[in-house]
């Protein structure tokens, strides 16, 4: 092993030691504070649009949902009155 490795690793470990202190101050831990107040202020809005969308897309579906039994219901109406139309057509044929 060179003296030049075991330089190299001491620095390591000492930036290592170094970098855990740092990580563990007082300022650090108020910045992890503020980051997490901001990430939970974030995840807040996020959740009230996502209610807001939700509210929108069970609007949007009850909309559907009625247009298209309005039409079934239309669509009904008229099947009964061509039956009619055909029923009172044979009903001239045969007079």
């Amino acid at each position: 092993m060179s003296w030049n490795k075991v330089g190299i690793f001491a620095l390591g470990t000492l930036f290592g030691l170094e970098g855990v202190k740092l990580l563990s101050s007082k300022d650090a831990k108020k910045v992890y504070t503020h980051c997490t107040a901001g990430v939970l202020r974030v995840k807040d809005a996020v959740l009230d649009q996502v209610t807001t969308l939700q509210e929108n897309c069970s609007d949007i579906y009850a909309e559907a949902k009625q247009i298209n039994e309005d039409r079934a219901k239309k669509e009904e109406l008229e099947e009964e009155k061509s039956a009619e139309e055909v029923i009172e057509e044979a009903e001239e044929a045969e007079a």
